[in-house]
């Protein structure tokens, strides 16, 4: 019997994903895999999430404006996602990122307006950063998203980043990037974080583990990464998986029936 692991973060919703969905979450559940958080990327995209999930149990929405899609943050767009929102498990994918061409002073308005929503709501976040964590930690601070907690998604900073939003009621997540040649940050995470603080993810269809290098990912290939983080730790892949699951369920306050 395969352990249960949850893709903490996957693009179910997108190309290539979305015209093979059907065989794909197949794929994975052969794998072990019996959930999957969808997070949003941008509005136009919210309804195909609301849809993938309303005909698959296993798929756990969320709905947010990434970082890339800024520049659509409005009034109209922060009450559509208040109406999405509640249907969903979290807010995200939300976030900083100074490698998009959109200002950062953009950026910064539509995280914090999408923190908002999540603690008004009582939601936690999905949160993307690349080269601004400072900048993330001091806005959760200030946020008040400590209330909420949440996932770092696909956590490229370092350990002792890494806890100082842990602190703040945040798991760290693991993606495929601890299985590349030339990994050194995640291969630190996943071996000096508690497990208790870790969760897993494919970002599927991106960061596909080195195994598979060249094809875009799938979701059933977080066994890669999961079997990565046992051998880092030196402990079994079941422990791992029902960790780092529970860890999810944790966060997101899922109950065993939803995931």
């Amino acid at each position: 019997m395969k352990p249960a692991l949850i893709d903490s973060h996957c693009h179910l919703d997108q190309e290539p994903l979305i015209s093979g969905v059907r065989h794909f979450m197949q794929e994975a559940a052969a794998a072990g895999v019996q959930a999957f958080v969808v997070p949003g990327l941008h509005p136009d995209g919210w309804r195909g999430i609301a849809a993938l999930a309303a005909e698959n149990r296993s798929v756990l929405p969320a709905y947010g404006i990434h970082p890339m899609h800024a520049g659509c943050i409005n009034d109209e767009n922060l009450d559509r996602l208040r109406e999405f929102a509640i249907l969903g498990v979290a807010i995200g994918e939300i976030g900083l990122d100074p490698a998009y061409q959109v200002p950062l002073i953009l950026q910064e308005t539509a995280f914090r307006e999408q923190l908002r929503v999540a603690v008004n709501l009582g939601l936690p976040v999905l949160i993307h950063c690349r080269h601004a964590f400072n900048k993330v930690l001091t806005i959760l601070r200030e946020e008040s998203t400590n209330q909420v907690g949440g996932i770092m998604h696909a956590f490229s900073g370092s350990v002792e980043m890494a806890r100082e939003f842990i602190r703040l009621g945040f798991a760290i997540s693991i993606s495929g990037a601890v299985t590349w040649n030339n990994a050194v940050k995640p291969l630190h995470l996943a071996r000096e974080l508690l497990l208790e603080h870790l969760v897993l993810e494919t970002d599927a269809p991106d960061m596909t583990p080195e195994l598979y290098r060249g094809a875009f990912n799938r979701p059933a290939w977080i066994t890669e990464t999961a079997q990565r983080v046992a051998e880092v730790r030196g402990i079994s892949l079941e422990d791992v998986a029902r960790i780092t699951t529970d860890n999810v369920r944790r966060v997101l306050r899922l109950g065993r029936g939803s995931a």
